[in-house]
This record gives C-alpha cells, sequence and structure tokens, in this order.
C-alpha cells in the first residue's frame, strides 16, 4: 500500500514537472508565457468573435472589428493561455456537433431531467405534432455548440410522443422552451420560460437566455447598495464581484451563479454610470474590469495568476477548489483511489493474466473500501456539533487554494484534463519505468510464481478455486479408505462431522510447497558400530522381523515410507513426537530434543543401566559421531543442523532428498510433502505455519 502511495506521489510530481518543462518550451519558441496580455487590437476579427464566443457575450449589433475590440478589453484582459484554449475549444466543439442533445420519450422523462434535477439550466426544441421544427437542424446543431460551451443542456421534445401532454402545457406550436432555477437557493422552483421572439436567429435567441439568466445575479448600479453587500454576512459568507462597464454580465458568469446556487453569492456591479469612485477604491477595486472574491479572510483578485482564465472551465475549476462540496470530494477520492488501484498491474510480477486479475481484485477492494468509508462520513456530516470544525476545515483550505502553488495546480489539472492523451501515455509510461525497477528489486530473491507463464497460473488459480469450492468433501481424505467403520457404526460420522479440524481447516494453495528449500543428504564417512552395541542391534533387528512375520500388519493400512524400521521404534515414537510438538523451548532446542529421544530409546529394546552404565555412554558416543559425520556445509544457511526425521522418526542417510520448513526444521522431502498435503500447514516440532516466512530477530 504504501509503496503504491510513493509511487502515485511521485507520477504527480513528474507531471508538474512535465508542465513547467512545456512551458518553457513554448516561452523557448514563442518568447511568450500563458500569463502575457495580449492586445485585441493585434487579433484578427474571427478570434476576437471567439474569445467572445468563449466568454458569452453578444456582438450580433457590432459590425467594426474596433467595436467588437472594445467589447473583450470591457469584460476583461486577454491572455495567450486564454487564446490558446478558446480557440481549441471552438474546434472541439465543432467536431463534436449536435451529439449531446437529449430526446425526450415523454413527459415523465422530460420531468425527471428538466424540473426535478433543479441544479442546471435547459434548453429544450418543442416539435407540434404534424408540424416542422423551430429551428433547422444546421441552426439548431450551431445553438447546441453555442450554449454547451456554458454548461446549458440541450434537448427536444416531440409532441407526437406525448400529444396529452403538449395540450396540457399549451405546447399547441413549435417553440423554445428554456428552464432556469427560479430562486438563489438550493434545490429551488424550476421556471420556464418560452421564446417569444419574432427573429429565428441563433444570436437573438442566445441573447434572450442571457438575459433571463442574468436577472438571477444582483445587480448594482449605486455606492450605497455596494457598501450594504459588502459587509459580512454570516448567511453567505462567499461573495463572487464583477465590476465591469457592461450592461449586463457575461454568459459564463451567469451560468456559474446557477451551478453554485447555494455556495456562492454572485453580484454584478455596473460602473457605466457610477456616482462615487472613492468607495471602489477604499474596498480594494482600482481597475475595471476586476473579478473579486470577497472571504472571511480577505479579497481575492480573480485573473492574476496561472490558469486564471475568463471562462467558464477555469473559473469553475478554481470556484470548486475554494469552496468544494461533497460531491467534488468524493469524485477526487475516487480519481485518486482508481489511480492508486491501477497502480497494482505494475507492481505486480509475473504472468499477465496474473496482473490483470490482482488488478481486477484491487479495483473491487479498494473501491468497496472508498464507498464503505464515504457512509460514516456523509452521516458525520450532518451532526450540528461539527459546524465548526467543518468551517474551519473550509477556512484551512482556502488559505492554500489562494497560493501561487494552488495555482500552478489548477493550472495543470485544467491541461492535462483537457490534453487525456498525454495524461494517459505518461501514466503508462510512468507504470513502465515502476515495473522495471521491481523486476530489478526482485532479481536477486525472484520466486518461482514470478516466473510461472499464463497457462501455469490459470492452472493453479483453477486448482485453487476447485479446492475452494470442493474444500469440505476434499478434507474428508483422512478418513479410512475402509468404509466398513461407517456402515458399523452411523454415529461415527455425526463424530466425525463434529470435530471441527475436519472441515474448519484453513484454505491454503499449495504450491508454496514448490519454494520450499530441497539438497541431498551427505555423510562424510560411513562406520557401522561395533562392539555390543552393534550386535545389540542386529539382534533386534532378526527380533522384530521374525515378529512381523509372525504378525502380518493390517490389509486396510498402507504402509508409509520408510516403514521397514518403524517398528522397532514403536516404544518411543508417541513420546518423542508428543514431546516435540509441545515443546515451548526454541526450535533448535526441539530438533535436538527429538534426535537425542530417538537415539536414546530406539537403538534397542535393551533399557540402560540404573546407574548409567557403559550401554549409556555408548548410546551417546554412537549419536555424537552420527552428528559429526554430517556434511553440514551441503545445508541451507537457515536450517537447524538435525540428524533425524521427527515424522518418521528415521535417521538421515546419505543421498536422501531433504526438505526444510521457514522455521528452519528439515525432514525427509518424502514425508514432510504427505505431512503437508494431508491438510496439515504447519510443522511437526514446533507448529509454525509451513506457508509463513519466519523473521530471525
Amino acid at each position: 500500500m504504501w509503496l503504491k502511495l510513493f509511487f502515485l506521489l511521485l507520477y504527480f510530481i513528474v507531471l508538474f514537472m512535465l508542465a513547467r518543462i512545456f512551458e518553457a518550451v513554448v516561452w523557448y519558441e514563442t518568447g511568450m508565457f500563458a500569463t502575457q496580455l495580449v492586445d485585441p487590437v493585434t487579433l484578427s476579427y474571427k478570434k476576437l468573435k471567439t474569445i467572445l464566443e468563449c466568454r458569452g457575450l453578444g456582438y450580433s449589433g457590432l459590425a467594426e472589428k474596433k467595436d467588437v475590440s472594445e467589447l473583450v478589453e470591457k469584460s476583461g484582459e486577454l491572455t495567450q493561455g486564454e487564446l490558446y484554449s478558446a480557440i481549441k475549444k471552438e474546434k472541439e466543439q465543432t467536431e463534436a456537433g449536435d451529439s449531446s442533445t437529449t430526446h425526450f420519450s415523454g413527459e415523465m422523462h422530460f420531468y425527471e431531467l428538466v424540473e426535478d434535477t433543479k441544479d442546471g439550466i435547459w434548453l429544450v426544441q418543442v416539435i407540434a405534432q404534424d408540424r416542422d421544427a423551430l429551428l433547422s437542424k444546421s441552426n439548431w446543431g450551431k445553438m447546441v455548440q453555442k450554449v454547451s460551451q456554458f454548461g446549458i443542456r440541450t434537448g427536444t421534445f416531440n409532441c407526437s410522443n406525448d400529444y396529452r401532454s403538449c395540450i396540457r402545457r399549451g405546447w399547441q406550436r413549435s417553440t423554445l422552451i428554456m428552464s432556469v432555477p427560479q430562486t438563489s437557493a438550493s434545490k429551488g422552483k424550476v421556471m420556464l420560460k418560452e421564446y417569444n421572439g419574432r427573429r429565428i436567429e441563433t444570436e437573438h435567441i442566445f441573447r434572450w437566455m442571457t438575459s433571463h439568466v442574468a436577472h438571477r445575479i444582483k445587480t448594482l448600479r449605486q455606492s450605497q447598495q455596494l457598501a450594504e453587500e459588502w459587509r459580512s454576512d454570516p448567511a453567505h459568507p462567499i461573495k463572487m464581484f464583477l465590476f465591469a462597464r457592461l450592461s449586463q454580465p457575461p454568459a459564463f458568469f451567469s451560468s456559474l451563479s446557477v451551478k453554485f446556487t447555494g455556495r456562492i453569492e454572485f453580484i454584478f456591479v455596473d460602473m457605466r454610470h457610477w456616482d462615487n469612485h472613492s468607495s471602489l477604491s477604499e474596498i480594494g477595486v482600482t481597475q475595471s474590469p476586476a473579478y473579486i472574491l470577497k472571504m472571511p479572510e480577505g479579497i481575492y483578485r480573480y485573473g492574476n495568476s496561472m490558469g486564471e482564465f475568463l471562462s467558464l472551465a477555469a473559473m469553475d475549476t478554481f470556484l470548486r477548489s475554494v469552496q468544494p462540496e461533497v460531491n467534488d470530494l468524493f469524485v477526487l477520492s475516487l480519481v485518486l483511489i482508481n489511480l492508486l488501484a491501477w497502480m497494482d498491474l505494475f507492481i505486480t510480477q509475473g504472468a499477465t493474466v496474473k496482473r490483470f486479475v490482482v488488478l481486477i481484485r484491487t479495483l473491487g477492494t479498494y473501491n468497496s473500501i472508498l464507498l464503505v468509508s464515504w457512509l460514516p462520513v456523509l452521516a458525520l456530516l450532518q451532526l450540528p456539533y461539527l459546524d465548526t470544525l467543518y468551517g474551519y476545515s473550509l477556512k484551512l483550505l482556502r488559505y492554500a487554494d489562494t497560493t501561487t502553488l494552488a495555482s500552478l495546480v489548477r493550472a495543470d489539472w485544467t491541461f492535462y484534463s483537457s490534453h487525456p492523451a498525454l495524461f494517459l501515455s505518461t501514466y503508462l509510461a510512468h507504470g513502465l519505468l515502476v515495473d522495471y525497477f521491481e523486476k530489478k528489486r526482485r532479481c536477486g530473491n525472484r520466486s518461482q510464481e514470478d516466473s510461472t507463464t499464463n497457462l501455469e497460473w490459470l492452472a493453479s488459480l483453477w486448482d485453487w478455486y476447485t479446492s475452494y469450492l470442493l474444500h469440505p468433501i476434499a478434507s474428508l481424505q483422512q478418513v479410512p479408505s475402509d468404509h466398513s467403520d461407517w456402515e458399523d457404526d452411523p454415529n461415527f460420522l455425526f463424530e466425525r462431522l463434529a470435530f471441527p479440524d475436519l472441515w474448519l481447516r484453513p484454505l491454503v494453495n499449495m504450491d508454496y510447497i514448490k519454494a520450499l528449500p530441497t539438497w541431498k543428504f551427505r555423510a562424510v564417512g560411513q562406520q557401522r558400530g561395533s562392539g555390543p552395541g552393534g550386535h545389540l542391534h542386529e539382534d533386534t533387528e532378526s527380533s522384530h522381523s521374525a515378529t512381523e512375520s509372525t504378525n502380518p500388519p493390517p490389509a486396510g493400512l498402507a504402509r508409509p515410507p520408510h516403514s521397514s524400521k518403524r517398528h522397532k521404534r514403536s516404544v518411543c515414537r508417541d513420546s518423542t513426537t508428543q514431546l516435540c510438538a509441545h515443546s515451548s523451548m526454541d526450535p533448535s532446542s526441539s530438533c535436538q530434543c527429538a534426535a537425542a529421544s530417538a537415539l536414546s530409546c530406539c537403538h534397542g529394546n535393551r533399557r540402560p543401566s540404573a546407574d548409567g552404565g557403559p550401554e549409556d555412554e555408548h548410546i551417546t558416543s554412537d549419536a555424537v559421531s552420527n552428528q559429526q559425520r554430517c556434511d553440514w556445509s551441503a545445508w541451507p544457511c537457515d536450517v537447524l543442523q538435525c540428524s533425524e526425521c521427527v515424522v518418521c522418526l528415521e535417521n538421515f542417510a546419505s543421498e536422501e532428498l531433504l526438505m526444510a520448513l521457514p522455521c528452519g526444521h528439515a525432514f525427509h522431502q518424502q514425508c514432510i510433502v504427505v505431512w503437508l498435503a494431508g491438510g496439515r500447514h504447519c510443522c511437526p516440532v514446533c507448529r509454525w505455519p509451513s506457508y509463513k516466512k519466519k523473521h530471525t530477530v
């Protein structure tokens, strides 16, 4: 988790540095920055119209270039960045056409989207039954392109689909309907306005729309009104002022007043006939036009920092960062958590199918945790006791968002959001670099699972899935193969099912057994015991073989490995296993304990003398010599030295294959594999999990 957070933070730093490099390249090629001002007189008539279209100002009565440039100057200063973004946005809207238009199927569809939403502006073209539309297809497409850049949604309602609804509303002829929230309160009533103009032109229709939206904004024309509105108001602590010599505010300013209803109050100050200019200098307004955000912490002049253009998208980003709502924070957290989850695609090593399976699992886990985490947050925000904490949080956020660094971050956000291909390509390049460094970092200790192919990993995944589904059935392997016990006593089945180990066994992937260290046992030299101990060993073997021939084992029991010598140790087997399994000593002492117990009691059937005579001394010396004959250089460094397998209680013979568990205890490979395959995923000596690495202190 922390590794992915580090890589994601590193990616954001790379994006920030890359944006500064782009600015340096543009300055080197053109000699201009994005914040550099542009004289409108030097621009062509077409570019000036593009700027007015982007700001939302009507220019139908202005035929000369001089009048158009003066209107641009009155609405605000023009920068190189705004000119570039306006030209780019015009091209995108031309290519998009009217694809964003909604076609209403009936009364309920219209009510849900237009009248019940109450958070936006709609322009709907009503087509009467058996009549043509008010705007032709080409003019309607131009109208859609013109209003969509201000967040105004468009749609068409054909009365042929719901004729009764059109009669009830009075739509007996083709017309245009605009819906605007009537009050400044959040989720207020919606007002439907019908276009009654005679001139069916896009410019006149647009001016009709902007004039109705502008009525929602307070317009101040006297200094006394400004003094009253400038005072602190607890009901509206955040206010956005526009000081300009215009008949009505630009369309993007009016549209923002609808989007931020209930959060920010928008006020337009008409300075064409202002009576007291000294009142403006007292509050800090020294030029016109000016966009000033008044907060309890002070005033902020919009347009002087990087990325602060006079457009809907730029000012919307700025206001959302200053006064966000819960939905904005949720969307931001959703974007960040998914970027963090996608980083797992490059950090995970191994087969390609494995990467995508891990990615899908991570996406589901992270998004589920995010949704569950937001539920208590929303519940806490409803408590009245946390209003003070909420206010202090917004105050701290406003202090941070009015800095130069915050303006650079907003500019980069606007730049990369308008160039999604660049954003995705940089994320992919960063992910490939992360993948490369992760391979280099894991090169020394690469596991077998990282080198598996797609088919091998899918096969292991299928094995795990089938074992997960059939786990209760698979756990019945411990039951004897002879079913006579089940038939003789039916209660035996319920007794076995009542044993929790039969069905509450943890699901562990068996692939970890392949990665356990395996080596061959090697001895420096082979010596056969001599003296009384040697004769005693031979006598024990011969007597025990005679016993086996007289009393054969049951037919239903299969003989495990090393069973030819196991019966001669039956006296001490249970005690030794129990002693090592429940020992509270360290693993090394447990292994030595098991080896010593096996050598002391299983070397023959004779008991040592009461006074610890020569027999005890001989057995001890034999065990010591057996330890000295082992070639310990062939053993892994983390494995404890031992000369006997605790599972079968047999000494290690030369060239036998051994296997060690993560705890450091060694066994015969065949013995420990049978032990683990039976579902006992722990060490027979210390009970440490066989699939978990043990950290040494």
